[in-house]
């Protein structure tokens, strides 16, 4: 063995032994085995719950395809109720377990700390013995620029001495390589804690806005059936004549499709929107499109989602913009909307959404929650609904309405020709 490789063993261990600093906590198997009979606990706690969040979707599924009276609206506000609160619950016990688990993650890492001490310490006592052994210093021999072969005397020891020393070395290795895959469990888990915490403030502001819709629901219609189906013929007046208003402005609009600045159709490079996927309404001529369009025709894809059901980003891109055409003309378009466009070639519109979680101008990525399904502007019950367009086709326009005097609608606008079929892409 030359000196050169006995001066790198000798100073990898004096490393280990003199910086290698330890907050050593005592950890009992019973600790870890109660922090994982509270997971159990509170996993099984989640489960129940969200079989209660499937019976109030079953619930608001089955209202949803009854007649639209007051009371069935009233039904469909306390159903969503309900939902929110088991929606709180389902949330607040997912922090629970999160908290628990990034404990036991912490108990797990302390315990791998000491096991580090106790081979670091194995591995001083070797060096100690080695020492104790020999007439010079290990300090000494490794140190000397002189001839120390009686050092290799009884090459079966050394031998020994560096197999021991190899095995402690791989096995501080292994034991960094734990810890380091252990840290990055908790960086995750608390990065899970954070994103509970928010969708947590989301769930306790949609309750408060389901709240103030079914107080304005009672007010405006004084619990007559009569008063609503009254208000309802409106708002439906209403939203054909701006209906009309956009298609005849739209109409009017040149667009010329260049094929290469979009992705071929079916190549789905669209992510779903939504983690359940349920179609309501398909794009194009359906069976209720000529009712409610004044071209006939459906400019996107509807979905079957609850007040409060997260909407994703579809895509890599760039929210190019975000807001309420219910502030202009009350029950009778997107409501509060989003319009992202992606870095694929492609935009997208979501409509009717219950709360918007991003800004003009934010860039998103694939997945990202970006808002909450609900039932603003017009809409005959809680669902989404997803335009596509050629982003350069596609633009966020603010115009004075004919039909609500007075007032300008914000919103997304693109030619009659530039709307695409979402589930080619998807």
């Amino acid at each position: 063995m030359q000196i050169s490789k006995i001066k790198i063993i000798f100073f990898l261990i004096l490393l280990l032994i003199t910086s290698y600093s330890l907050r050593i906590t005592p950890v009992s198997a019973a600790d870890i085995d109660d922090l994982r009979a509270k997971i159990e606990e509170r996993n099984k706690q989640i489960a129940d719950i969200e079989k209660e969040i499937a019976q109030y979707q079953e619930e608001l599924n089955k209202n949803t395809k009854e007649a639209n009276t007051l009371k069935n609206q009233i039904v469909q506000l306390e159903t969503t109720k309900k939902k929110l609160a088991a929606d709180i619950s389902l949330t607040q016990k997912q922090i629970e377990a999160a908290n628990l688990n990034i404990e036991e993650l912490g108990l797990q890492i302390g315990q791998k700390e000491k096991e580090i001490g106790e081979k670091i310490s194995a591995l001083a006592e070797i060096i100690r013995n080695m020492k104790d052994s020999e007439s010079a210093s290990v300090v000494e021999l490794v140190l000397s620029r002189e001839n120390f072969s009686g050092f290799f005397d009884d090459l079966a020891k050394m031998e020994d001495f560096q197999k021991e020393i190899n095995a402690n070395l791989s096995d501080l290795r292994s034991m960094k390589e734990a810890l380091q895959g252990e840290k990055t469990d908790q960086e995750k888990q608390k990065k899970s804690l954070v994103n509970f915490k928010s969708k947590l403030a989301d769930q306790k502001q949609l309750v408060e806005i389901n709240k103030t819709n079914k107080n304005q629901l009672l007010a405006e219609t004084k619990n007559k059936e009569s008063n609503y189906k009254s208000i309802l013929a409106e708002k439906t007046r209403v939203r054909d004549a701006l209906n009309k208003e956009l298609f005849d402005y739209e109409s009017q609009l040149k667009y010329v499709l260049d094929p290469k600045t979009i992705p071929p159709a079916g190549s789905g490079v669209l992510s779903w929107p939504l983690k359940n996927i349920y179609i309501t309404q398909k794009f194009g001529l359906t069976s209720s499109s000529a009712a409610l369009y004044n071209s006939g025709m459906h400019n996107g894809v509807d979905f079957r989602a609850s007040v409060g059901t997260e909407v994703f980003s579809a895509g890599n891109g760039v929210v190019d913009g975000t807001g309420n055409t219910d502030i202009t003309c009350p029950d009778a378009s997107f409501g509060k909307w989003i319009l992202i466009k992606y870095d694929n070639g492609l935009a997208t519109t979501y409509g009717h959404l219950s709360l918007i979680n991003v800004s003009k101008g934010q860039r998103v990525i694939t997945g990202q929650l970006v808002g909450y399904s609900g039932n603003t502007g017009y809409s005959t019950g809680p669902h989404l609904h997803v335009s596509v367009y050629p982003k350069d086709a596609v633009n966020v326009l603010t115009r004075p309405s004919a039909v609500c005097k007075g007032r300008v609608y914000t919103m997304p606008i693109a030619p009659i020709n530039a709307y695409l079929d979402p589930l080619l892409y998807f």
